[in-house]
C-alpha cells in the first residue's frame, strides 16, 4: 500500500481546526502538523516536508492574507508541494496571486466545502498529484467577468464549460458526467479549445495547464 499523503493544517480557530484535521484523518491523510499562524506554518512546512498544505487564507499575525503569503513563499522554497487554500469568501485575486504562471499543485476551495467530505478529500489528491482544484464559485464568478475581447471569444458555450471544467481540476471523465455528456464528446470539445487557443503543439498536459492559465486570465 502506497504511503498515506501527509498533510500540514493551518487555521487559527481551534475547533475549526480540530474539526478538518478530524476530517482529513478519516479520509486516510496523514496530518503531521498543526499551525494557528503563518510564521509556525512556515516553520513547519521548511521541517516536515509535507506533500500538501491545507491553508486558511486569513490568519495571525494581521488576520488578512497572512496565509495565502505564507503559501506563496513556501511553494517558492518547496515547489513540489501541492497547496490547497480554503477562504470564508470568493476572492479571485487570491487564487491568481497563488497561481501565478502554472496552477498545478494548486486548490482554492469554499470554507463552505469543508462540510462535502468527498469534495475536500478530492481536492487534497488533485493537488497532490499536481492537478488543480477551483472552487466551482471562483470559476463561475471568473467567467462571468470575461471579457468580450479577449482570447475565450471564439469558444462556443460548450467548450467554455468544458474548460470551466478543466480549471476546476476535473478530468474529462468528470467533466462529462458533470454536463450529461459522453466521454467523446468532451474529448472533442477540448481538442476544439487546444486548437482556438493555439495550444495544439505541445503535450497534453502542458495544452491543460496553458488551456486553464488562459481561462483564469480572461477576467476584467
Amino acid at each position: 500500500m502506497p504511503e498515506p499523503l501527509r498533510l500540514v493544517v493551518a487555521e487559527d480557530h481551534a475547533l475549526i481546526r480540530e474539526g478538518l484535521v478530524r476530517i482529513l484523518r478519516d479520509l486516510g491523510f496523514d496530518v503531521v502538523g498543526e499551525a494557528a499562524d503563518a510564521p509556525a506554518l512556515e516553520a513547519l512546512a521548511a521541517e516536515l516536508r509535507p506533500d500538501v498544505l491545507v491553508v486558511d487564507v486569513q490568519m495571525p499575525p494581521t488576520h488578512t492574507d497572512d496565509g495565502i503569503r505564507a503559501a506563496e513563499r513556501i511553494r517558492r522554497a518547496q515547489p513540489d508541494v501541492g497547496v490547497l487554500v480554503l477562504s470564508q469568501y470568493v476572492e479571485e485575486q487570491y487564487a491568481m496571486e497563488l497561481i501565478g504562471e502554472d496552477p498545478r499543485g494548486v486548490g482554492y476551495l469554499l470554507k463552505d466545502r469543508i462540510a462535502d467530505v468527498a469534495t475536500i478529500g478530492d481536492a487534497v489528491r488533485r493537488v497532490a498529484a499536481g492537478g488543480s482544484a477551483l472552487d466551482p464559485e471562483v470559476v463561475a464568478r471568473m467567467l462571468g467577468r470575461r471579457r468580450s475581447g479577449d482570447r475565450l471569444g471564439d469558444l462556443t458555450p460548450r467548450e467554455r464549460d468544458v474548460l470551466a471544467g478543466m480549471a476546476e481540476g476535473l478530468s474529462n471523465v468528470g467533466i462529462a458526467d458533470q454536463l450529461g455528456v459522453s466521454g467523446a464528446a468532451v474529448e472533442k470539445h477540448v481538442t476544439g479549445i487546444f486548437s482556438k487557443l493555439g495550444l495544439a503543439k505541445d503535450p497534453a498536459d502542458h495544452r491543460r495547464v496553458a488551456a486553464v492559465l488562459t481561462y483564469l486570465r480572461a477576467r476584467s
